[in-house]
């Protein structure tokens, strides 16, 4: 089996997540007796969260590489190709590992995309990774990374998303995630909504981020370097946002004993990326309302008064109203879109949702006139991967699933 045949096989399991889905640890957990259980094999770090976990998941996994350690990073959605999904030792696995993994997994037999790639990412963790940074896809009680024991359990910012599948109560939405957390092992939580935190009460031990205050923060328009209680950290990832991020990747390193300082060392494609200068071209994973205010508070910091242009997709499931309104009047030009996927919202629709006094639609990012001054693209992780193909034309993109 070839690579592209691998991908499309996987890909024909159903990479958009029906409403009539069934969630539960059934299917993977079967599947990986099947393979022998490879889920026990290394020490986990698991993360879950509504905005950031995926950044704070590659912060924790470089300050672990930085440390010495033999590292697995499993995180959703991808951005070009699938192997970004599963990465040792800080690189995405080859295409021959993904192809391997996956006939070993369809062997097995699933009925999902997700637990499929899942299942793939144990096998090849059991077998070349000392610890695993394991990201949640959607929630946390009945994800099927849900089958390990971690080390250590991390909780970052929740918020709305994914209500349909979650509950439409901050409470409803924490209480899936904080499934997670397992009775006796430790859990780091960053800061929470008020209506969150009754998710966590009686866990114990229950590590608050906010017990490591923060000083000397000095943040620029790509980085931040500031200290947390007796941590100093450097933070690569752009935004005010991913300070909270960085603090929690670094109490939960502090927990294992590992020193923050590899958190310099991290990427994150597709979250305040500069993909382009003269003019700069930004783009930003933002695909829900607090992603949305995050990256309105990032451009009224750094990019006031400067002449702005948005290029904005979105998924028909999101909140799209909301985030339009919270991110247009910030900008000069609003350019509508719509990613190449199933799910996206047509441009048409989103202007009858928003108004906008210089709003025009392109039909794909392909079809944009070329950049005059500063733009930022965002609305959609799917419209960023297409954006970073379209900057890298010798790569092939699949849509990622709705897993995010």
């Amino acid at each position: 089996m070839t690579y592209r045949e691998a991908v499309e096989r996987l890909y024909a399991l159903g990479n958009e997540l029906p409403k009539t889905a069934k969630f539960g640890l059934e299917n993977i957990t079967r599947t990986l007796d099947a393979l022998g259980n490879p889920h026990r094999v290394p020490r986990f770090i698991h993360v879950a969260g509504t905005n950031g976990k995926g950044s704070t998941c590659a912060m924790i996994e470089a300050g672990l590489r930085e440390a010495g350690h033999r590292t697995g990073l499993y995180t959703s959605p991808h951005l070009i190709q699938p192997t970004e999904r599963i990465q040792l030792a800080g690189a995405p696995i080859s295409q021959q590992q993904f192809t391997e993994a996956f006939e070993e997994v369809e062997l097995v037999g699933l009925t999902t995309y997700f637990e499929s790639v899942t299942a793939m990412a144990f096998l090849l963790f059991a077998r070349e990774a000392e610890i695993v940074v394991l990201e949640t896809g959607l929630g946390g009680r009945l994800d099927a990374t849900n089958v390990v024991t971690p080390e250590l359990s991390v909780i970052t910012p929740i918020d709305y998303d994914h209500q349909f599948f979650l509950g439409n109560t901050l409470l409803q939405i924490a209480s899936e995630k904080a499934g997670i957390c397992k009775p006796g092992i430790p859990a780091v939580i960053a800061p929470q909504h008020p209506e969150a935190l009754p998710a966590f009460a009686h866990h114990q031990p229950l590590i608050a981020t906010e017990n490591w205050p923060l000083h000397n923060v000095n943040l620029t328009k790509w980085n931040s370097k500031f200290e947390a209680g007796n941590l100093s950290i450097t933070c690569p990832l752009a935004g005010a946002h991913q300070i909270e991020n960085a603090r929690t990747a670094a109490v939960a390193l502090a927990q294992l004993n590992v020193n923050p300082k590899g958190i310099a060392n991290a990427h994150w494609s597709g979250r305040l990326e500069r993909i382009a200068t003269n003019p700069d071209v930004i783009v930003d994973g933002a695909h829900n309302p607090a992603g949305a205010r995050a990256l309105a508070a990032y451009i009224r910091q750094f990019f006031p008064g400067e002449r702005l242009t948005l290029v904005f997709g979105a998924m028909r499931d999101k909140a799209v109203q909301e985030m339009a309104q919270i991110l247009f009047p910030l900008f000069d030009e609003v350019i509508l879109t719509a990613p190449h996927q199933s799910r996206a919202m047509p441009a048409q629709e989103i202007a009858t949702l928003a108004t906008h006094p210089n709003l025009t639609i392109a039909n794909s990012l392909s079809d944009l006139p070329r950049f005059t001054g500063t733009t930022f693209i965002a609305g959609s992780l799917f419209l960023v991967g297409e954006a970073l193909t379209l900057r890298a034309p010798a790569h092939t993109t699949q849509p990622p699933d709705v897993q995010s």
